[in-house]
């Protein structure tokens, strides 16, 4: 067993060799503030513990938060930072963080003298097939998520609605945009339904579809997650894996981060779950998201 310190001395090492990313040309100079989405559930959500991380990174994310602003189911653009978590049994630590800290950072350092903003949705436990299906409907949606208010969400536009009035923020304050890319991280629960396993690229496609459609960016660079995960019926995390690939074999401007698909999860390192992503692997995990959007840039 390592000890709390010897741990984050060596956390910071294997966070400085993963940051690293050259400084690239900004993609459009007369653009003030790129914006990238983010959504998914829980593993977009996160539950990396901020307070893991060592003295050096929280210092490179400090001198880069007053220009990576951070939106969270909400229109309060924050800079880049944790948020809040109630310490539970299961996460029992009180400053905690998913993709956006190091997507933010990566593209920061990339981009030394360009804004950004993150505008993220995420909800745990939630199915592309249900809550965030591009064509939702409730009868899709109680079909395979667990409660009423579940059931009642309508994500994508949720998510449609909060980008809107935070570009909207933008415009009031006389600043120019554009859409650097979108991050998504989700497919677990649609592990557990035949339907929504076997529809699973279809609406993804859709999904990419939609966004570029309503904000007029036929080309908009989407990134996604591969799940590794077991839950679900046997072999549909496996078939939902294939979808991504499917996705981005039809797709120029998509591309999938390629995880290992079983435990020892030693790529992208999880809690004793085996589901959810601890500090390194959600720091590895922003990081790679980061690198991918880049490079679509090209």
């Amino acid at each position: 067993m390592i000890n709390k310190v010897t741990f984050i001395v060596v956390l910071g090492f294997l966070i400085l060799q993963s940051c690293k990313v050259k400084k690239a040309q900004v993609p459009n100079t007369k653009a003030d503030v790129q914006v990238v989405l983010l959504a998914g559930q829980s593993n977009m959500a996160g539950a990396g513990n901020y307070e893991e991380l060592s003295e050096d990174v929280k210092e490179r994310i400090s001198k880069v938060a007053h220009r990576v602003k951070i939106s969270q189911s909400n229109t309060l653009q924050k800079p880049l930072s944790y948020y809040n978590n109630k310490p539970s049994e299961k996460y029992n630590f009180k400053k905690r963080f998913g993709p956006e800290l190091f997507i933010g950072l990566t593209l920061a350092e990339a981009y030394p003298n360009q804004e950004f903003l993150l505008i993220k949705e995420a909800k745990g436990g939630t199915a592309l097939y249900g809550a965030w299906n591009p064509d939702w409907s409730l009868e899709n949606s109680k079909l395979i998520e667990k409660g009423e208010k579940k059931q009642s969400w309508n994500l994508s536009e949720v998510h449609i609605k909060s980008t809107k009035e935070n570009l909207e923020i933008l415009t009031k304050k006389n600043k120019n945009y554009q859409f650097f890319g979108m991050a998504w991280m989700q497919g677990e629960n649609d592990a557990i339904l035949e339907v929504a396993v076997n529809s699973y690229a279809e609406n993804l496609k859709k999904l990419i579809h939609k966004y570029r459609s309503v904000f007029e960016t036929k080309k908009m660079p989407f990134v996604a997650g591969q799940i590794n995960s077991h839950y679900g019926k046997p072999g549909g995390a496996s078939l939902i894996r294939e979808a991504f690939l499917e996705v981005e074999t039809t797709d120029k401007q998509v591309l999938v981060i390629k995880t290992k698909e079983n435990a020892p999860y030693s790529d992208y390192p999880k809690h004793t779950d085996n589901v959810h992503y601890n500090t390194i692997g959600q720091l590895r995990l922003g990081t790679a998201f980061a690198k991918k959007l880049i490079e679509l840039q090209k």
